[in-house]
């Protein structure tokens, strides 16, 4: 069976309230917040760190990352590297619109892992490993809302972004970077929200896709 990356976004606001050098190499030491995380896998672990090197430096990552897979596209297939071919709606164009918007975004605050959304997360990885569903409403019909607010408060916003499919932890968040087929490109901006400095990431197998990965984001959260 064919492993396909499918992304999907729902981004809830709350009101209008808002609390307010590039090197050679990644400072892994610093980028790798999740490191002492032990309720997480090296997989979620790994989601985490790529997204802290997309926030702490865009620029460089869509130049080291994204812009060489430019060359790994068919017609309408990208090969990604140790991956098989991933139809896409928009080609190779979706990848440079991704580049050019990188490299235009000042860094961002890192995100750090937080438990609470973690297990908000694990929920909807555990429901739809049985289920075979996709998408952010539950078997019992939670939203990504009801979910977070099981295990405690969020402040300032919250979001949830979901892939089904991928080989990789880079895979997975470039994929959704891309946002091929998505006219808000809802991940994206996701993942570069100035807002956001809470994550939880569950991955798991899924009966379609292999493996499903959930990342629920806030502005600031504390557990019950």
């Amino acid at each position: 069976m064919r492993v396909i990356l499918i992304i999907l976004f729902l981004h809830f606001s709350f009101g209008s309230i808002i609390k307010t050098a590039d090197g050679s190499d990644w400072n892994n030491s610093l980028l790798n917040t999740a490191a002492s995380a032990s309720y997480l896998s090296s997989l979620e672990k790994e989601i985490i760190l790529e997204i802290n090197k997309l926030r702490s430096n865009p620029s460089k990552y869509a130049r080291e990352y994204i812009a060489p897979l430019a060359n790994n596209y068919k017609e309408k297939y990208l090969f990604y590297p140790g991956n098989k071919p991933l139809p896409t709606k928009e080609g190779v164009r979706a990848l440079h619109e991704c580049v050019r918007v990188l490299k235009k975004q000042s860094p961002l605050s890192l995100v750090h892992p937080s438990k609470g959304l973690t297990k908000a997360a694990l929920d909807h990885v555990k429901d739809q490993t049985v289920t075979g569903y996709t998408g952010h409403k539950g078997s019992d019909n939670s939203g990504f809302r009801e979910r977070i607010e099981r295990y405690g408060k969020w402040d300032v916003r919250i979001a949830e972004n979901i892939a089904y499919g991928g080989s990789s932890a880079r895979q997975i968040v470039i994929y959704l970077l891309i946002d091929d087929g998505i006219k808000s490109r809802g991940h994206r901006k996701n993942f570069l929200d100035p807002n956001f400095n809470k994550i939880g990431v569950a991955t798991g197998k899924h009966p379609s896709y292999e493996i499903m990965s959930v990342m629920d984001f806030a502005g600031s959260f504390k557990s019950k």
